[in-house]
């Protein structure tokens, strides 16, 4: 599933990014017996073109994907200056100091040197809309995760304000698990916890007005964090406003669309979950079966129109 990068150790694995470790760091002490994501202070993340819907990971890749979701992040980040990334900064003194091995001119568009954090096992999820997951809870309890919501809602609305809507990050082969904000307050603390939530609605505000300038309704979407191991802020990691982590929708098309189909145009892989609902009984059949390519050829393309209208500015 991984890459071999020359001077880099591969230490993990995710649904779509692999980690690795300047190899040096390895060979040169012999105190690294244990989670080397730990005890290096950097990490080489890899976005891989790999997709996965309902916490599968699917064939083929989606030609692209990779590169498009770090350019993504990249430019997010730079629209968000006042929020703490996992970013290593190039000018860093201790950076210097490490010798790292340069990055493979071929996985550049695709490769970030991080910071390592100390992770907080939480997907900050964010909700403006009502759709997907949300509106099947919604259908079943009234609420979702626990925050009760206006009566008569239909499938795409606007919710009164956006939530904060937590999961617990599974280990990989397992399923992430909504929970409510208290059981998050138990996992990570109250003081984390209400920083988890002010943050994550903090940015969604942000990042939903760049989105209508541009045409777009940012429907929802999730955040992952870490504590910096140095002085110890919540920091923002991982991927950020991707066409993986969620929702956008032709702001237009919303407007004026007839069905709830057309009215939720998407800039993301709902092509795919909708095909793979369609066509998968994850009871019957163990292993999901194989995206046709029409379904490859029409997600790449939607990942591509949305870095366009973002990036370009319509």
């Amino acid at each position: 599933m991984s890459e071999t990068i020359d001077g880099w150790t591969h230490v993990y694995s995710g649904k779509v990014r692999d980690l690795y470790v300047p190899t040096k760091m390895i060979d040169d002490d012999d105190s690294w017996t244990g989670d080397p994501l730990r005890q290096s202070p950097v990490v080489l993340v890899v976005a891989s073109d790999r997709v996965s819907a309902f916490d599968e990971v699917l064939s083929p890749a989606i030609p692209g994907k990779g590169a498009m979701l770090t350019k993504l992040t990249r430019w997010w980040f730079d629209q968000l200056p006042e929020m703490p990334n996992h970013l290593a900064h190039p000018l860093d003194d201790r950076l210097e100091a490490l010798e790292l091995p340069e990055v493979p001119a071929e996985l550049a568009d695709r490769a970030t040197l991080c910071r390592t954090l100390d992770m907080f096992p939480i997907e900050c999820v964010v909700r403006g809309f009502i759709t997907g997951g949300g509106w099947k809870e919604y259908q079943e309890t009234g609420a979702i995760g626990g925050i009760p919501l206006p009566e008569g809602l239909s499938n795409g609305d606007r919710l009164p304000e956006p939530i904060f809507t937590p999961a617990w990050k599974a280990p990989l082969g397992e399923h992430d698990e909504n929970i409510s904000f208290e059981r998050t307050v138990e996992i990570v603390g109250e003081t984390v916890a209400e920083q988890l939530r002010e943050l994550s609605l903090e940015i969604f505000e942000h990042a939903s007005a760049i989105a209508e300038q541009r045409g777009l309704i940012l429907a929802d979407t999730k955040f992952e964090f870490g504590a910096d191991r140095t002085i110890g802020i919540v920091t923002l990691a991982d991927e950020v406003l991707t066409s993986d982590s969620s929702r956008y929708w032709d702001a237009e098309a919303y407007a004026t669309a007839e069905t709830p189909e057309l009215r939720m145009a998407s800039f993301d892989k709902q092509i795919v979950r909708d095909w793979l609902a369609a066509n998968w009984d994850p009871e019957a059949v163990e292993e999901p079966p194989t995206l046709p390519h029409e379904i490859v050829e029409q997600t790449a393309e939607r990942y591509r129109a949305l870095v366009d209208r973002l990036t370009q500015g319509g």
